[in-house]
C-alpha cells in the first residue's frame, strides 16, 4: 500500500497482529502484515527463546514486540515478600472460586502451590527484570517495540531511535495520546472499549478519530483498535484518519493460537454480545467471554474483585485448572472456560489460518475501498 507506515516498516500490508503465540506472529509477518509478539509477564530467558524461534521463521521481514516496562516503580509492594502478598488475598475470594468449580463438577484441588508461582510475575516486571527483557528485545531485529503499560521509560525511546526501532503505545483517551506524543513515540495505538483484556469505555468509532484530531500535526501516525475483525473495519478506520490496524482477538481463534480448542469453539459461536468488561479476572475492568465463571462474579452474593495483583492470584489458577479439565470434555469446566477477547468476537465465525485472515483482510479492505468509490461522481 502506499502509506508513509508501511514503507518506514517494510511491510505491505497496515494490519498489526499482537498475539502471545509465536506462531501466529510469524505467520502474519509472512503473509504481508506486522506480527507483535505479547511478551508482558515473560521472563528474560523465555522471551529470548520466543523471538530466537521468530527470527528463525520470519528471514528478515519485519515484526514487533509488546513488553510491560513501567516507568518507574513507585511502593506499590515491590520490596513485599511472596509470602506476605498471598496473605493479602482474602480466603472469601478463594473459597468463592473453589466453591463456584466444585458446584459445576470440577475439583479444585490444592490452588495453593499455583498462586505462590503466579508471583513470578512480579520478578519479570520489576525494574531488573523490565530491563532485562529490553535487553533482549533490542538484540533482536525487531521493526517495533510497543509499551502495554503508561509513558515508555526514556531509555526505550532513546534506544528505538538509535536502533531505526519504531516505538508505540496504546492508549484509550486523547489526553493520552497528547501525553505519548510529548513523550516522543512514534506511533499512538488508540484502543476503543470493543476490544478484547484492559480497555477503556470509549467506543472505536469515536476514539479513533478523536484521538487523530488531538494529535494532528505532530507527524505521528494513529494505528486503531478495538473490535476490528474485517478488512472493510480497517478500511472505515483509515477512512477517519488511521495509518492501519492494531487486532488481537481476530487472531485467537486461528489455527496457530495457542487458545484453549474449547473456548475457540465458544468463540466462533459467540455473538457480539457475549462478551463482559469485568473486572473479575484481574482487578481492572478487562473484556472477557461471558461464561458461567464471569457470571458468578457478577451476580449476587459474590465478593467485590479485589484489586491488581490479588484478583489475579484468585482467578488465574483456578481458570488454568478449568481449562485443563475442560479439554477432556467436562461439561461443567466447559461452562466455565473463558478468555480474554473483544466484541469483534460476533465476526469471527470461521475458522481459518493466520495468513488466511490476513488475506481476508486485504480482500475485504479492497471491496470496501471499491464500494465507497462507485459512490463518487465523475
Amino acid at each position: 500500500m502506499n502509506s508513509d507506515l508501511c514503507k518506514r516498516l517494510g511491510i505491505e500490508f497496515p494490519l498489526f497482529a499482537f498475539s502471545h503465540c509465536r506462531d501466529v506472529v510469524a505467520a502474519v509477518t509472512n503473509a504481508g502484515g506486522m506480527g507483535v509478539f505479547g511478551a508482558a509477564m515473560m521472563s528474560p530467558e523465555e522471551l529470548e527463546e520466543e523471538l530466537s524461534w521468530i527470527d528463525a521463521h520470519v528471514k528478515g521481514k519485519p515484526y514487533g514486540v509488546d513488553l510491560i516496562v513501567p516507568n518507574k516503580f513507585e511502593a506499590k509492594g515491590e520490596d513485599l515478600p511472596d509470602a506476605a502478598i498471598l496473605a493479602m488475598v482474602p480466603e472469601e475470594h478463594k473459597d468463592f472460586a473453589s466453591e463456584l468449580l466444585q458446584h459445576h463438577g470440577v475439583e479444585p484441588g490444592d490452588l495453593e502451590p499455583a498462586r505462590a508461582d503466579r508471583l513470578v510475575f512480579r520478578q519479570n516486571i520489576s525494574s531488573e527484570g523490565a530491563r532485562r527483557s529490553l535487553d533482549v528485545a533490542f538484540s533482536h531485529p525487531i521493526a517495533l517495540i510497543a509499551n502495554a503499560l503508561g509513558l515508555p521509560p526514556q531509555d526505550m525511546l532513546e534506544r528505538g531511535k538509535a536502533q531505526g526501532v519504531v516505538v508505540g503505545a496504546l492508549v484509550g483517551t486523547a489526553q493520552h495520546a497528547r501525553a505519548q506524543v510529548a513523550a516522543g513515540v512514534d506511533v499512538i495505538i488508540a484502543a476503543g472499549g470493543e476490544a478484547g483484556g484492559h480497555t477503556g469505555e470509549i467506543s472505536t468509532m469515536v476514539l479513533v478519530p478523536e484521538v487523530v484530531q488531538a494529535i494532528a500535526g505532530s507527524g505521528v501516525p494513529v494505528l486503531a483498535a478495538g473490535g476490528i475483525a474485517t478488512g472493510g473495519q480497517m478500511a472505515a478506520a483509515m477512512a477517519m484518519g488511521a495509518a492501519g490496524a492494531w487486532c488481537g482477538s481476530v487472531w485467537l481463534t486461528t489455527a496457530e493460537a495457542e487458545t484453549n480448542p474449547v473456548v475457540k469453539e465458544k468463540m466462533l459461536a459467540a455473538s457480539s454480545r457475549d462478551t463482559v468488561r469485568s473486572r473479575s479476572r484481574t482487578g481492572k475492568p478487562s473484556r472477557q467471554l461471558i461464561s458461567a465463571w464471569t457470571e458468578a462474579w457478577e451476580g449476587k452474593g459474590a465478593p467485590t474483585p479485589l484489586p491488581m495483583p490479588l484478583q489475579t492470584l484468585v482467578s488465574e489458577p483456578a481458570l488454568h485448572r478449568i481449562d485443563q479439565i475442560s479439554q477432556t470434555g467436562h461439561a461443567g469446566a466447559q461452562d466455565l472456560a473463558t478468555y480474554w477477547v473483544g466484541q469483534g468476537v460476533g465476526l469471527m465465525n470461521q475458522a481459518m489460518s493466520a495468513g488466511g485472515v490476513v488475506q481476508e483482510f486485504k480482500e475485504d479492505f479492497l471491496t470496501a475501498y471499491e464500494r465507497l468509490g462507485a459512490l463518487l461522481v465523475e
